[in-house]
């Protein structure tokens, strides 16, 4: 049997710290900037997440981009943005590793090790994320199925790393109005072919910020154990996915209809 497979074992939590546990009765809710672009933008944003009801903060200092000339983040300097970010609001911190040569550099900081969709085939950095201990947090690749999906968490899992969280974040389809169609049942699918916590990235699901919240909320209806979302205080000048991003006012709101939301199926925030 994969160690995967969920056989007759319960969703496992997976804690990493600052109060925030995935998999539990509690919905964990990350959010912040795409990306880390100054020092005065994240500190700012980390803060009205944190007011607005966040667990985790979100934000790349390494990031990935499809065009070479687009932004790629601050790098270390990020991380040190990250870490002080985390120390003026205390929620643990989750960001992008691209490589293992940075590995060390980005775990020293993260409190959750993110791989993205680029990186979910890439197996020699998945098995080295994994040998760090740290928890990790695995994105769907935009053309993954399921099983690929399965398989690369395999590659954590196999090094006794069992700290993992599974993410959706859509998948390339036939449909161009949306970024990505977000594939909601996969959620149901993956709470009952594994024991590992699920959660869904509706901003890059669906590239769209008013598709933003309701996907958000049919996310928790669906079984999801937590939500990624960016969050900007000024989308319109964002140096990476502004079109995806809430304000923090935004967000302040779609943070209220999933409290109500979670609350009637059983969960908290």
């Amino acid at each position: 049997m994969m160690k995967f497979e969920k056989g007759d074992a319960e969703t496992q939590t997976v804690d990493v710290g600052g109060g925030c546990v995935f998999g539990g009765p509690r919905l964990v809710i990350i959010a912040g900037p795409c990306t880390v672009e100054d020092r005065a933008q994240t500190l700012e944003i980390a803060a009205a997440v944190k007011e607005a009801g966040a667990s985790m903060l979100r934000g790349g200092a390494y990031k990935p981009r499809t065009s070479p000339y687009a932004f790629q983040g601050l790098h270390e300097e990020g991380l040190d943005i990250l870490a002080e970010a985390r120390a003026n609001t205390g929620l643990p911190v989750v960001t992008e590793v691209l490589e293992s040569a940075d590995l060390a550099k980005v775990a020293a900081v993260a409190d959750m090790l993110q791989i993205g969709s680029r990186n979910m085939h890439n197996s020699v950095l998945l098995q080295a994320a994994g040998r760090t201990g740290k928890p990790v947090f695995l994105k769907r690749g935009m053309s993954a199925r399921i099983e690929e999906f399965l398989l690369a968490a395999e590659y954590v899992l196999e090094t006794g790393n069992e700290r993992i969280v599974l993410c959706e974040r859509g998948i390339r389809t036939f449909e161009t109005v949306t970024r990505f169609t977000l594939d909601l049942s996969a959620v149901p699918l993956l709470k009952q072919r594994t024991w590992i916590p699920v959660a869904v990235d509706p901003s890059h699901g669906t590239g769209m910020t008013s598709l933003v919240p309701p996907m958000a909320c049919a996310a928790v209806a669906c079984g999801a154990d937590a939500v990624m979302v960016e969050v900007h205080c000024c989308p319109d000048k964002a140096l990476c996915d502004g079109d995806q991003s809430e304000t923090p006012e935004l967000f302040y709101r779609m943070v209220k209809e999933l409290r109500t939301l979670a609350s009637a199926i059983g969960r908290t925030l």
